[in-house]
């Protein structure tokens, strides 16, 4: 049994991960999560033993176990990553929206917080996959069959976009000056279980549970590439097991026709619900596909949701019996929205 460090596993995508490993892999599981707003204890229930502080001394019960830490915390990093087999890099400030008010922390998280990861992997020899975004690329004209690739140029437009650029780019750099064992990822748009309302599809959801209208960003005319959460997670298991080190894979799963039009009006059919049109997003990115052929190729990977109707009805499921875990945020987060006419 080995060990393997996630960082952010208590936020959306890298919860659904803990979970999806501890089905397919033998090992000890240590979560790192600084627990900002959008890392939550609650999507680790039933998985962790409650460690607020530190690790824990003498012998350990049961497969994973929970540190409450930043990234950035240089010691820190270097204390986990010593007895690890493996890290799975997920942490990062993800919010669009929250980047154009407060790019500070997304430097700190995104680009310090990998630093301090990589220079704990160099001392420590351990491997390490590094999960990035399709939005380091920019965005492609509405109307065309373009994709990207895992050799488009880099063209960020936000500060988040930018941060986790400058993040590959270290990874990169760790790899070819350092020869650090490390692979990275770029994924499309995720949606599914555990993630936090302030996002696009949840909102959306959550907007019509709560007798509000459903909103959209201007036409909604803006195109993404939407992969549900569990087939991201089980690309990522498979880069893990056969990808080869210094190698970048694209994952997407072939949704790259569907407008943000189109979703609202979708997730408005699953629910029954009604929506609005909103103020657009400063520097609002068009359109992303992914060509995720080089991992279908090399590693047999294949996503299950296929239908995005199919992927979206399980989520809605999901958000109408977990009340509970989103509830408490809800009106916090429209308040915000509100105030910027969203």
């Amino acid at each position: 049994m080995g060990e393997m460090l996630v960082t952010g596993g208590a936020g959306f995508i890298g919860s659904n991960f803990v979970r999806m490993a501890l089905a397919h892999t033998d090992d000890r599981i240590v979560v790192v999560d600084k627990l900002t707003y959008a890392g939550n204890r609650a999507n680790l229930a039933g998985l962790e033993q409650g460690l607020e502080h530190g690790r824990e001394q003498g012998p350990k019960q049961g497969r994973v176990e929970f540190v409450r830490g930043d990234i950035a915390d240089a010691e820190l990093m270097d204390r986990l990553v010593a007895s690890a087999d493996t890290v799975v890099h997920f942490a990062a400030e993800s919010h669009n929206d929250n980047s154009l008010r407060d790019p500070g922390a997304f430097v700190h998280t995104n680009v310090v917080g990998t630093y301090a990861l990589l220079e704990a992997v160099r001392a420590h020899g351990a491997r390490l996959h590094h999960i990035s975004t399709d939005e380091v690329f920019g965005d492609l004209p509405l109307g065309t069959d373009e994709r990207f690739t895992e050799s488009t140029p880099y063209n960020p437009s936000s500060p988040y976009s930018a941060t986790k650029a400058g993040s590959d780019h270290l990874v990169r750099a760790w790899v070819r000056s350092f020869g650090i064992n490390a692979t990275i990822s770029n994924c499309s748009n995720n949606y599914g279980p555990y993630q936090h309302v302030e996002k696009f599809i949840p909102r959306q959801i959550t907007n019509i549970l709560t007798g509000r209208p459903a909103k959209l960003y201007g036409s909604g005319a803006q195109v993404r590439d939407w992969i549900h959460v569990d087939d991201h997670n089980s690309a990522v298991l498979a880069i893990l097991e056969h990808g080869t080190p210094g190698e970048t894979y694209n994952i997407g799963a072939d949704q790259a026709a569907v407008s943000n039009k189109e979703v609202v009006e979708l997730i408005c059919e699953l629910t029954g619900g009604t929506y609005e049109h909103v103020a657009d997003r400063p520097g609002h990115d068009l359109r992303y596909a992914m060509d995720a052929s080089k991992l279908r190729r090399e590693l047999g990977w294949r996503p299950r949701y296929t239908d995005l109707r199919e992927g979206l009805a399980q989520t809605v499921a999901w958000y109408r019996e977990h009340v509970r875990w989103w509830e408490g945020v809800k009106d916090g987060v429209e308040k915000q929205y509100a105030q910027s006419g969203q």
